[in-house]
């Protein structure tokens, strides 16, 4: 059941999916409502970098996710890329915040160009217009002019650039420690407690 206002997760065909759908476990876990949408590059990339096999519908998708991260009933809603009926694509029902992780350069491109092809993008170019928090998790290496000139141009539109580089500082140990590094700083940027990792400096007795 929905209390609170959703978070617009949107994960894209990029690697690293399991930045995406650890912040999605987080989420569902603290209670927080999801507006969930997966392109169909992402749901291929989550085949190829994970062990989850996940159905072909919409409905089923949801049922699946729900199931796997134990979420409260109606937690979490999955949305398909044409589907523009959905409330976030208007400005009048934007969600309190929207994240993009991971976030492709080509959706990057077409957010920074308000091309709004999919629902995604929409859903991006809404929240961006209604000034709410836009969090894009670029997952790209090397970067060029092409990419640097989009990433600042959503800057200077209030869009957070969060590339996916994760710190070392906190001496991980397996892979999950460098995922949770990301998805802890996704967390900082909405405002919602966590405990993937140590607030730097809180050691030091101060």
């Amino acid at each position: 059941m929905r209390h609170k206002r959703a978070i617009s997760l949107a994960l894209t065909g990029a690697s690293g999916v399991q930045y995406g759908l650890r912040l999605l476990e987080c989420l569902l876990r603290d209670g927080v409502p999801v507006d969930l949408m997966l392109s169909q590059p992402a749901q291929v990339v989550i085949g190829m970098e994970t062990d989850l096999s996940l159905p072909g519908r919409g409905a089923d998708i949801e049922r699946f996710f729900s199931d796997h991260f134990q979420a409260e009933p109606g937690l979490l809603k999955v949305y398909g890329e044409k589907q523009w009926t959905a409330a976030f694509a208007s400005g009048s029902g934007v969600n309190r915040a929207m994240v993009v992780c991971p976030c492709t350069t080509g959706t990057l491109a077409s957010i920074a160009t308000g091309q709004s092809r999919s629902l995604m993008e929409r859903a991006a170019d809404v929240t961006l217009k209604e000034r709410r928090k836009l969090i894009l998790v670029l997952r790209e290496t090397p970067l060029s002019e092409i990419h640097l000139e989009h990433m600042l141009r959503l800057a200077r539109m209030g869009a957070v650039i969060m590339p996916a580089n994760p710190g070392f500082y906190h001496r991980p140990e397996r892979v999950q420690d460098i995922i949770d590094f990301i998805v802890a700083r996704v967390l900082d940027h909405l405002d919602l407690a966590h405990d993937l990792l140590p607030v730097w400096g809180a050691d030091d007795g101060e």
